[in-house]
């Protein structure tokens, strides 16, 4: 699959091989087409393999690789790190230096083929891929390494106590993830904010209560006496979802952002988040941290990622898939290969 120019195509490209001893070759079982692709194929300049949620099996690896061994069925994380470094020791792989995003061209760092292939390298293989967990399906891993570890770190840093109110603004993939996720982990009411009917009944039909823009507010002001949600996650991106997060938390309350922002800057209430101590995060999943208690989740049947997936497709109908969700018609395609 060879993205470039807003064009999406199937073609034959090299075979990845080993480049360095910390490399694996994946061969690829189950792959996802993201939002985040979509918007990398809408502004890609340069051709590129894209994809960067996948699980397969390891068919090569390298001389320095020992965590995982060929015929091991693994998922991957979306972007590497080199695991040693001051970052990667704090666990917080996002910022390491190493780090490479699986087929996003240079938006994130030095290029790397994707996964929406037969095969994918994998730099950093002990630290970048993980064992898929006992009983868990191929459909359910494929959303450890981005949407659900996306949806996960999101609720772990809204900072929520048990019973509070959730508001997540946007009703795709990560947004109903992340609704599910809290749901599993201890929140009260959980609001999904989304403008269309479709993926408002979703969210009711999986937990959630559901409402559109317009009326968010006076949703979570019944359930709140009037004071606003406790925590909001902001699934969207760009200053519409940032506005609409700051609308709907309280006073005291956090606004934690995982939407990808095309905007490079955005006008802060200041005045406001000071007089009302508001907390505002921005977050990125990480699978390398967070792997164990996302298979948890999973081998525990309290969340089941695979209900987003509204279809399947192989790599030749993978073009198709994505102009399908550009219209929004459907949620989520994942990639059988």
């Amino acid at each position: 699959m060879v993205s470039g120019q807003d064009q999406i195509s199937v073609t034959s490209v090299p075979e990845p091989v080993i480049q360095e001893p910390g490399d694996a070759i994946v061969r690829v079982r189950r792959a996802a087409i993201c939002g985040t692709d979509l918007h990398v194929v809408s502004h890609a300049s340069e051709r590129l393999v894209p994809g960067h949620e996948f699980v397969g099996e390891v068919t090569q690896t390298g001389g320095a690789v020992s965590a995982v061994r060929v015929g091991d069925l693994v998922a991957g994380a979306d972007y590497t790190a080199c695991g040693r470094c001051w970052w990667c020791l704090r666990g917080e792989h996002w910022h390491c230096p190493e780090r490479r995003f699986f087929g996003t061209g240079t938006a994130f760092g030095p290029v790397l083929d994707g996964a929406q292939a037969e095969l994918v390298r994998v730099p950093h293989a002990d630290v970048v891929l993980r064992h898929v967990p006992p009983g868990v399906s191929l459909d359910a891993a494929v959303f450890l390494g981005d949407t659900l570890a996306t949806g996960y770190a999101a609720v772990q840093r809204a900072g929520y106590q048990p019973g509070d109110t959730l508001a997540v603004i946007g009703g795709g993939p990560v947004g109903q993830l992340t609704s599910l996720v809290a749901q599993a982990c201890s929140a009260g009411a959980v609001i999904v904010v989304e403008p269309v009917p479709a993926r408002r009944d979703f969210a009711a039909a999986n937990g959630a209560l559901a409402a559109d823009p317009e009326s968010a507010r006076a949703l979570v002001d019944e359930l709140t006496d009037g004071r606003g949600a406790d925590a909001v996650v902001d699934a969207v991106g760009g200053a519409l979802g940032l506005d609409t997060a700051l609308y709907l938390v309280r006073g005291g309350g956090t606004v934690v952002s995982v939407g990808v922002h095309p905007e490079q800057a955005w006008s802060l209430p200041a005045a406001r988040a000071f007089e009302e101590e508001l907390t505002v995060r921005f977050v990125i999943g990480d699978f390398m941290r967070d792997a164990q208690p996302l298979g948890a989740l999973l081998r525990a049947g309290v969340v089941d990622p695979t209900v987003v997936a509204s279809e399947r497709v192989s790599l030749d109908d993978v073009p198709a898939a994505y102009r399908r969700m550009a219209q929004r018609s459907t949620m989520k395609a994942l990639v059988l290969t």
